[in-house]
């Protein structure tokens, strides 16, 4: 997948039970979707999880301000995205991609079949606008608001 391409749909539920479906941001809302690779992952325990997704988290309002909705997708369960999210107040919904098929799409998949650590922005076209693919956990979120204050 390359900047400009046509966001491939997808449907996947969220931490609050919700069915997230990316088509129905189409002509609403730029969207951002935060692919990592697990919340509990191996000797990283959720706490270094979040410390890495705190620059995106304390830009969320200004991400928002964008007229963007921002998406975190690992292949957590349902369950483990809904007890991440509460232990953490993480502001944004996490989806659960359990089957890896938009993990798979966007973000690709490595060696232990885990989401490669990357963000897409979607503009309200439905076109890819820019990817992350080396994250910088640190700047991200900036990184994140300058490419959507880019966005016609």
């Amino acid at each position: 997948m390359n900047e400009g391409d046509i966001a491939p749909d997808f449907e996947l539920v969220a931490n609050d039970g919700s069915v997230v479906k990316l088509s129905s941001f189409n002509g609403k809302k730029n969207v951002v979707l935060c692919f990592y690779p697990k919340n509990h992952l191996f000797a990283c325990p959720s706490k270094k999880t979040f410390q890495m997704a705190e620059a995106t988290i304390n830009a969320y309002p200004k991400i928002v301000e964008q007229n963007a909705e921002l998406f975190a997708i690992s292949v957590d369960t349902v369950e483990d995205q809904k007890k991440f999210v509460n232990e953490y107040h993480v502001p944004y919904l996490h989806l659960s991609d359990t089957a890896k098929s938009a993990c798979k799409i966007y973000a690709g998949l490595n060696l232990a079949g885990l989401a490669k650590r990357s963000t897409f922005v979607v503009g309200k076209d439905g076109k890819v606008a820019k990817i992350f693919r080396n994250v910088n956990a640190k700047s991200h979120g900036q990184e994140i608001i300058q490419t959507l204050q880019s966005i016609p």
